[in-house]
């Protein structure tokens, strides 16, 4: 039996420690197993955990950067810290394993994406990173992982750009579908031109993936799958519970498939 005030002192913990936004488990985990799957190496094994911790530490750098631009320390921030600084000391060990047993290097992926995590932190840092832009910036900047990875392995520019492509035109696409859904549910408007919007952009990236390394027709096509799927299933009501679990079986499909187009191209 717990001791008097112990659920008391975990409660805090697991609020500035774990990360409430269940689809973002499997964005931050895909770059990674795709990137894996195309060019297994330890830096790229090292690369991979970095991305999940880091959309891990995400959650305490958000209560800390509120704090700070509300002005205020809470025993929450404090406690925010010390779980941050914990991550980021495991995080620099990673990327400095993943630096020393590179065969390339695998930086410029990294540099390109800054801007959208900056955006999504700054969308953080005043409480409103539940809106469509952060959240889109912030899934596009992670794909950037399956790219570091390629390079890493010692692979051209052109795979890891076209791996990035296709796990971006994957997030584009359904990231404002699954919104949509959660808005119908609660009875609120949509607009039908983000969805066509949004699956445009999508098959953009897509094509340009395949323009850049045919090899990856495999992923495009995986990728205009989970477009029909998307509007098939754009009005069903479901839980939310059934579509994290779609949304994680869509994104693991669209990886398996593009790694075995490019092994079998």
């Amino acid at each position: 039996m717990s001791a008097p005030g112990e659920a008391h002192t975990r409660a805090p913990l697991r609020t500035v420690a774990l990360p409430t936004e269940h689809g973002g488990w499997g964005l931050s985990a895909e770059p990674g197993l795709l990137g894996l799957l195309l060019v297994p190496s330890v830096a790229g094994a090292c690369l991979a955990v970095a991305a999940v911790l880091a959309f891990v530490a995400r959650t305490p750098l958000r209560f800390v950067l509120v704090d700070r631009h509300r002005g205020r320390s809470l025993p929450r921030t404090a406690l925010a810290r010390k779980v941050l600084l914990a991550e980021t000391v495991v995080l620099v060990a990673l990327v400095a394993t993943a630096v020393v047993t590179a065969d390339g290097a695998f930086w410029w992926p990294a540099v390109v994406a800054a801007p959208l995590v900056g955006l999504e932190l700054w969308f953080d840092t005043r409480s409103r990173s539940r809106r469509l832009l952060p959240e889109l910036a912030g899934a596009v900047g992670v794909s950037a992982v399956a790219a570091m990875i390629v390079l890493a392995g010692g692979h051209g520019s052109a795979e890891a750009t076209s791996a990035w492509l296709v796990l971006a035109a994957r997030a584009i696409t359904a990231i404002p579908h699954v919104r949509a859904q959660i808005l119908r549910m609660h009875g609120r408007p949509v607009a039908a031109s983000t969805l066509v919007a949004a699956d445009a952009c999508s098959v953009v990236a897509a094509a340009a993936a395949v323009l850049l390394e045919p090899s990856m027709l495999a992923g495009a096509i995986a990728v205009l799958v989970v477009i029909g799927f998307e509007r098939l299933t754009d009005r069903s009501v479901a839980p939310p519970t059934v579509i994290g679990i779609r949304q994680m079986l869509l994104g693991l499909m669209v990886v398996v498939v593009t790694a075995l187009g490019v092994h079998l191209a």
